[in-house]
Parts: C-alpha cells; structure tokens; sequence
C-alpha cells in the first residue's frame, strides 16, 4: 500500500477580541497532540495579533483540521491563501512547530498575497523565525 499523497494549506487569522495573546501557547501544546495522531505536521506563527499556519499532511486530515480552525472562536477571519498537492514534508521535525515574531509587516505581507506567492514569502521567513516545537 502506498502512503496518501500529501496536501498543504498555508491560512491566516486574527486573535480574537477578548483573547490574550498568551493562549497561543496552549493552543500550539493542545494542537501537537491533535496532528500527531492525524499524521498532520506544520508550522504555526503569531505576531502578537495575526496567524499565519502552514500544515500539511494527508488531504482528509488536513482539510477535517482546516474546518475545525474555521470553527474555533479564538480567531476570526481565516483566509486560505494557498492551498494544494505537496510531494514531501517541509515539517519533519514537529507535530507543530511554533514561532513568534515581532514584526507584524511579517504576517501582513503573506496575508495580502495569494497562492504560490504567499506560500514562496511564508517559507522565505522561515530562516529567520526561532521555531519551538
């Protein structure tokens, strides 16, 4: 039997009014364990107020877990900005990995993109962020 071919879905968000940016952390912890049993690897990063997660894994999963975020009250307004077949694993490493930046032009300049181009800045700022996972 051969593995399920691989989907990707790179999306933004904005914290919830009311919500402290401190949850984010126990969102990232709560989340590891939810991917790891689902074969879903990813990256989530927040600048204090926006989201930007990259996931990726078997299509189902990725898709069930997209309809899940979209249903969560923790954040508003989620836009896929791309969404596709991917041919390997960029998220080896971590269920979820975790990073923050200071930098809210980071977040901004992916969510005002689309398709190949707001995945190509997502994964060019990947060498600068301090990834927990």
């Amino acid at each position: 039997m051969s593995p399920l071919p691989l989907h990707e879905i790179l999306y933004c968000s904005v914290l919830s009014e009311g919500q402290s940016p401190n949850i984010v952390g126990q969102i990232a912890a709560q989340a590891r364990a939810r991917n790891a049993a689902r074969d879903v690897t990813g990256l989530l990063v927040f600048d204090g107020m926006h989201f930007c997660q990259h996931l990726e894994g078997p299509a189902d999963a990725v898709l069930h877990l997209l309809d899940r975020l979209q249903q969560d009250p923790r954040h508003t307004a989620v836009r896929v900005v791309y969404e596709g077949p991917c041919t390997e694993r960029r998220y080896r490493r971590f269920d979820l990995g975790f990073a923050q930046t200071a930098d809210p032009d980071d977040m901004a300049g992916i969510q005002a993109l689309d398709g190949e181009a707001a995945l190509r800045r997502f994964l060019a700022l990947q060498p600068g962020f301090d990834i927990n996972g």
